[in-house]
């Protein structure tokens, strides 16, 4: 500090010391509230309708998280352009731990998908952990011929482009990890893209279409109740809702997994000291029989990560599909 500075400063009746003493309240203030934290509800927004998978596994965390952090934990459905308008909404939200994102993994498909997004989750949200995955499931109708993998490809390689595929719609994560199925297997289909996974199911069942890889908690109970048949699980292990379905990486693709994911992100500027605790929070919710029975019931798999875990696993999702969407040329209109 220079002389003239000092002397300004000696006329306010302010010293060095008392400015060093009001710096130190100040942290110690910030401290003192961070560890405080939280003292008021949490607001955990989902771009999503209640009721669908990720509703029903984000509730379920959000339950023993108000258990376990001593707060109520809520959660709010905004839903509307595959996710991106929860996902604006938090990136505006104050950075101060009281609201959270819950998103999926369209958020990292759609820098890529949309032209115009008005936000940017890589520099206005920040990763706090990895928390469940649903596995997808590549399920025929029953007249189909293949009733393996093997014979599967076989039939698809024969018959190029002969075989309609259902998809939750274009640039749907179901859509793009058939399109990069597809490619693995060299094979080629043809793409029959549904508003939503129900309406693509229900022609899957009527034979309109002849095969679907989708969501494991909707086939997986038609494919128990033989509406459909199992062909494999996209999920590395074999999935305890259905053991006895092999897995793409044990059969023709090892290490192939695709499946629908999610997590927790807060807004970027949120302190260090809460996300790491929400992180802990989380990962410590995860580990809770009961809450991960309630996600396994589901059909979908438990996860939980640190942070810096997810924000790699986050950067290898983002290239795996961006590639993908680039090599189709697809572009989505903003409010679909």
């Amino acid at each position: 500090m220079n002389l003239d500075m000092q002397r300004l400063l000696r006329k306010a009746g302010i010293s060095l010391l008392g400015i060093v003493a009001l710096f130190a309240v100040g942290f110690s203030q910030a401290i003192f509230a961070q560890d405080a934290y939280p003292s008021r509800p949490i607001k955990f927004i989902v771009g999503f309708p209640a009721g669908g998978g990720t509703d029903a596994v984000l509730r379920a965390i959000a339950a023993k998280l108000t258990e376990n952090l001593g707060v109520s934990v809520v959660v709010e459905n905004k839903p509307g352009a595959n996710g991106n308008i929860a996902g604006e909404m938090v990136s505006k939200a104050a950075p101060d731990g009281y609201t959270f994102l819950y998103n999926t993994s369209s958020m990292v498909l759609s820098p890529y998908l949309y032209p115009k997004l008005n936000y940017d989750y890589t520099r206005e949200l920040v990763p706090v952990a990895l928390t469940a995955n649903i596995p997808f499931v590549l399920a025929v109708t029953p007249s189909f011929p293949p009733n393996n993998i093997k014979e599967f490809v076989a039939y698809l390689k024969a018959n190029p482009n002969k075989v309609n595929y259902a998809t939750a719609g274009e640039g749907n994560v179901t859509h793009l990890a058939t399109v990069l199925f597809l490619q693995s297997i060299g094979a080629q289909a043809s793409h029959i893209p549904y508003k939503g996974e129900a309406p693509g199911l229900a022609d899957l069942l009527g034979g309109q279409v002849q095969f679907m890889l989708g969501n494991s908690n909707s086939l997986i109970p038609q494919i128990k109740q033989k509406n459909l048949k199992g062909i494999a699980s996209a999920s590395l292990k074999r999935m305890a809702a259905l053991p006895e379905l092999p897995t793409l990486s044990e059969t023709i693709l090892p290490g192939v997994e695709y499946g629908a994911w999610s997590g927790v992100m807060a807004p970027a500027g949120t302190p260090k000291p809460i996300v790491s605790k929400m992180n802990t929070a989380l990962n410590k919710a995860l580990q809770d029989p009961e809450l991960r029975d309630k996600i396994i019931s589901t059909s979908a798999e438990v996860r939980g990560s640190s942070e810096q875990e997810y924000a790699s696993f986050l950067k290898s999702e983002s290239d795996r599909w961006g590639k993908v969407i680039r090599g189709l040329g697809l572009t989505l209109d903003d409010k679909k």
